[in-house]
């Protein structure tokens, strides 16, 4: 038997057959809105699982990709290099050189570990495949999963935005100093004089005051829009896979499979993307000296 044979018994089976370990009778299971623990004395989650794993698989992208690293790029180095060098000029274009540099570490690592956890859950069996919960008659009462998407989670897309949220805050504070970031948000825009400028101060404090609860909203927002696509996608998919006989399940789901492989990309960036933009308008002073291109 070949390889190619192994995988694609082993895939037919992770699609339709897995499933039923854990659903008597081929039930599907609408995947709970909260991570579940998978012990009641450690605190671990099915979430953490694919964090962890996530984690894992891009260290390990990364240990092979510097393993042998040359002056001409070639295979895994090569792809590597493409694809941070790619991201960091688009952020580089968006935020300056400056900007680009010294945060890049983060929205880097974000955007490679929000890609890698989005196509993670994507993979067959994670959310469909676990047991069933039985209460001390041994009535069926739930069904607990193995394995979790890890955006799938609010709390891992609210840790990212809370983190975006303070790093922000650092970010601002040393690049422009606490005055000018209060100005930033509560000094009149524009030159004002006499009973002009005394009729603008108070204008202008009450937009301050609606600049910072957007502010406090823009890591709340963050939170659920990435969780909200990626649970509902994931939702969408095991509701079409109900809506047919076990064993052809995976024929309704599989054009919306491919354009969750979409969505995931595109969530990633667009997560990226907004703390970008966000760091980059409190940031801004209106100078473009450095030569930034747009």
């Amino acid at each position: 038997m070949t390889r190619r044979s192994i995988f694609s018994i082993l895939f037919t089976w992770l699609c339709c057959v897995a499933p039923a370990v854990a659903a008597e009778g081929g039930e599907h299971h609408a995947l709970p809105l909260d991570a579940q623990r998978l012990s009641e004395t450690l605190p671990l989650t099915n979430s953490m699982i694919m964090v962890w794993i996530a984690v894992g698989l891009i260290v390990l992208f990364c240990r092979i990709a510097t393993k042998k690293m040359t002056l001409v790029p070639a295979g895994v180095q090569n792809f590597a290099e493409w694809a941070v060098e790619s991201l960091y000029e688009f952020l580089e274009g968006l935020m300056g050189k400056h900007l680009a540099s010294r945060t890049f570490w983060f929205f880097g690592s974000i955007f490679f570990f929000i890609l890698t956890s989005n196509y993670l859950g994507l993979i067959p069996g994670v959310g469909t495949v676990g047991f069933n919960l039985n209460d001390a008659e041994g009535h069926k009462v739930g069904f607990l999963p193995w394995l979790r998407g890890a955006n799938a989670d609010i709390n891992m897309t609210a840790a990212m935005a809370f983190s975006f949220a303070t790093l922000w805050f650092y970010w601002a504070v040393t690049e422009s100093g606490i005055k000018a970031f209060l100005a930033h948000i509560f000094a009149p825009k524009g030159t004002f004089k006499g009973i002009m400028l005394a009729m603008m101060v108070p204008i202008f404090l009450f937009v301050g005051v609606l600049e910072i609860i957007s502010i406090a909203i823009r890591p709340v927002a963050l939170t659920f829009r990435l969780f909200g696509n990626i649970y509902g996608g994931e939702q969408t998919l095991e509701s079409l896979m109900a809506l047919v006989p076990e064993k052809i399940a995976f024929l309704p789901a599989l054009p919306f499979y491919f354009m969750e492989l979409l969505v995931g990309f595109v969530q990633a960036l667009v997560f990226t993307l907004l703390c970008a933009i966000f760091l980059k308008l409190i940031c801004d002073h209106g100078d473009h000296a450095e030569g930034e291109h747009h």
